[in-house]
């Protein structure tokens, strides 16, 4: 009878224990949102390679179109930058939400089509496998230039929809790294690598979205491929059980070097 007594105890203990957990990460937790904006009049780049150029070579792949320059994308409605990187360079494993201990995709599929990787900017944890496709009917080569983790270079075969895994990252890097296809030249891409889940990447209209960061004061990095840095010290207090809005954060427009001759 006693043993019975300790057993009903012990699961009051892990019921108490639970709700108790549950009730931390709903009052301990925040999110963060905002908007990378454009603080200037929007500028049209002209296209990497026009479907026109000797450079495109293959009529039936890259010379589909014209080939936009990625290295700036501004939605011309609201002046949102896509492709920015907003992210926390450092937190310590024990205060990263239970939820998101571990990636929800175990996998992440980096993918090429008309001569263009997609996505062009992503963010992927160390516990993540990165598969490379094709959809293609030409070689492409997926080259990577990481700091500290092991660069990969290799061929991905036209049209393979099974991709090639790539083996894990080691560590994570301390900036977005660029992958290129030494094939054709303008293919450019960004990867950061981080270890745990707090980075994100703005999309079309320069949105972003950071869920269920421990409450406190926070210093984001917030990075754009042709400026670098574009905030090393982005500022924002989580509060527990809300939302932080930082709305607007204004890039200013001289930050991004436009030459003229790559506006229309």
């Amino acid at each position: 009878m006693l043993s019975r007594f300790r057993l009903i105890a012990v699961l009051l203990a892990a019921v108490v224990a639970g709700l108790t957990t549950q009730s931390f990460a709903a009052d301990g937790y925040g999110d963060l949102t905002g908007r990378i904006v454009f603080d200037g009049d929007v500028p049209k780049l002209l296209p990497k390679i026009k479907k026109t150029e000797p450079a495109a070579k293959l009529p039936a792949c890259c010379a589909i179109k014209d080939t936009v320059n990625d290295s700036l994308v501004i939605n011309p409605k609201n002046k949102g930058i896509q492709h920015v990187f907003v992210y926390l360079k450092k937190v310590s494993s024990s205060d990263i939400h239970p939820e998101l201990a571990k990636s929800k995709d175990a996998e992440v599929v980096f993918d090429q089509k008309e001569c263009v990787f997609n996505p062009h900017a992503m963010v992927v944890r160390i516990d993540q496998q990165v598969v490379v496709k094709s959809g293609d009917n030409v070689p492409h080569n997926t080259h990577t230039y990481p700091i500290f983790n092991g660069g990969q270079n290799f061929i991905v075969a036209p049209n393979d929809r099974v991709g090639i895994k790539m083996p894990k990252f080691n560590m994570k890097e301390p900036l977005p790294m660029q992958v290129k296809c030494d094939i054709h030249a303008w293919m450019q891409a960004y990867w950061l690598v981080v270890d745990h889940p707090y980075a994100t990447v703005t999309d079309a209209d320069g949105k972003f979205s950071i869920p269920k960061l421990p409450a406190g004061d926070y210093t984001f990095v917030v990075w754009q491929e042709r400026v670098g840095y574009l905030d090393k010290a982005m500022k924002a207090t989580i509060k527990a059980g809300a939302k932080t809005d930082l709305g607007d954060v204004k890039a200013a427009a001289e930050k991004f070097e436009i030459k003229a001759d790559e506006k229309e």
